[in-house]
């Protein structure tokens, strides 16, 4: 029986998730043909920063070597890349003129970073930080330039500042916001970031506006003007003030794109049902997901449909962000901003060793909403979990700030409840729909 085809735009980790997972549970369904723009099998983006940082190699980062793509049979066009799809004749066509034909087509083609839309832009030692070929570049000046300015300090930009100082060089970076990583992180915990950060060696200016990037006489970046006229040395210049959806070639095809390729719940794209998207290129209910956890529950569901098995629904992702920058770990969840309705419980100690901890948990009403972490992550998952479940947390309210481990004697307190209860209380939200008699046999065991 001939086999279909499935050709894949993209070779990053959302797209070979997706067809980790296909091959899973349908491995002799399709023919498969990946193109890659980059000359590499699929990597672990996320370790570029250990790699600049020269904590690990390159090919220490290899998700997928070479050789994976040959044990199943994929046809990897590597360094290629995709400028048309035609739905039509149902075929992709690449730069050199390869031409592959597709029964399903699946785009993953990520990301692409923003671009600071001033002049100087153009100018060599000018690079964004969004592959490979970036971090060899900021590893190679870093071996013969000494000042480097990075625009952006969210986690890349502080990610790449970080791997330029590890490297020797002298590290500003320039950041709109009033503080760190804003989207990330709450004022309080942003400052003492930064705070951290400079005792390290870093360099800040907080609100400035980049108006121009100056040339030397070699045509290399010398400088960065401000908008209030302050210049200071750059040369190398890193931009990493944000990414945009990679949809380009999806518009040109005639997809309809909003915030991404728009997609359904399950993964296809609302004009064209041979045609899949997953990952940053993705629009889901109008947003578009930039972190890995998400990316690949796309994938999950993805692939069980490109199996014919028809299941499954993406519904969207609720997230968490637990990150370690430079060695300090911060994590965040939900409405971590707090606002009007709600309440919040504070715990801050900006002496404790390592940068000090900070820890504010958003409640409203009787529930846990947000939560933003500094310094001490280690309940974070649990605070997730709870705003997840939506798990009303008025019976360990006054403990909830020292973490799980601290609320063992709530399921003390829960055996005495339970053993007082009537027959006919409700103990949890199912009333008595699938999960009553399972719920029953718990609270008559006094569990």
């Amino acid at each position: 029986m001939k086999k279909m085809k499935l050709v894949m735009i993209g070779n990053g980790m959302a797209g070979v998730r997706t067809l980790e997972e296909l091959l899973k549970i349908a491995p002799d369904l399709y023919d498969i043909t990946v193109f890659g723009a980059e000359p590499h099998p699929n990597y672990n983006r996320i370790l570029l920063s250990p790699v600049l940082a020269g904590e690990q190699t390159l090919d220490e980062i290899v998700l997928n070597p070479l050789g994976w793509y040959a044990e199943h049979g994929i046809t990897l066009h590597l360094g290629r890349q995709v400028v048309q799809i035609d739905r039509v004749r149902r075929e992709v066509v690449a730069d050199d003129g390869t031409r592959a034909p597709y029964d399903r087509l699946l785009i993953a083609t990520g990301s692409l970073p923003f671009i600071l839309p001033v002049s100087g832009k153009e100018l060599d030692g000018v690079i964004t930080y969004r592959d490979i070929a970036d971090t060899q570049a900021m590893i190679d000046a870093a071996q013969r330039h000494r000042h480097a300015v990075v625009i952006g300090g969210g986690l890349l930009g502080l990610e790449a500042a970080n791997g330029l100082m590890r490297r020797g060089m002298d590290v500003t970076v320039v950041h709109i916001a009033p503080w760190l990583m804003e989207r990330q992180l709450d004022d309080v915990a942003g400052r003492m970031l930064r705070q951290s950060l400079e005792a390290r060696g870093l360099h800040f200016e907080m609100g400035a506006q980049t108006q121009a990037l100056l040339a030397g006489d070699d045509g290399r970046v010398r400088a960065v003007r401000f908008r209030d006229g302050r210049e200071i040395p750059a040369e190398l210049v890193v931009m990493a003030a944000g990414i945009r959806p990679n949809t380009e070639l999806a518009e040109r095809a005639g997809l309809h794109c909003q915030r991404g390729i728009v997609v359904s719940d399950t993964l296809q794209t609302v004009t064209d049902p041979r045609i899949y998207a997953v990952g940053e290129c993705a629009a889901h209910r109008g947003v578009a997901y930039g972190l890995v956890a998400p990316l690949f529950e796309q994938g999950k569901v993805c692939a069980t449909h490109l199996a014919e098995f028809g299941i499954g629904r993406y519904t969207g992702s609720q997230v968490s962000t637990k990150l370690k920058v430079t060695g300090i770990d911060l994590f965040s969840a939900g409405n971590f901003m707090g606002g009007e309705g709600t309440e919040e419980i504070v715990l801050s100690d900006p002496t404790a060793p390592n940068g000090g901890v900070y820890k504010k948990l958003v409640l409203q009403g009787d529930k846990l909403v947000g939560a933003c972490l500094y310094g001490d992550t280690v309940d974070g998952s649990w605070y997730f979990k709870l705003l997840r479940e939506g798990r009303p947390v008025a019976d360990i309210r006054d403990r909830l700030m020292f973490g799980e481990s601290n609320i063992g004697d709530a399921g003390h307190e829960g055996h005495h409840r339970a053993a007082a209860m009537a027959d006919t209380d409700e103990v949890c939200g199912c009333n008595g729909v699938t999960q009553g008699a399972i719920c029953k046999a718990i609270k008559d065991k006094g569990l």
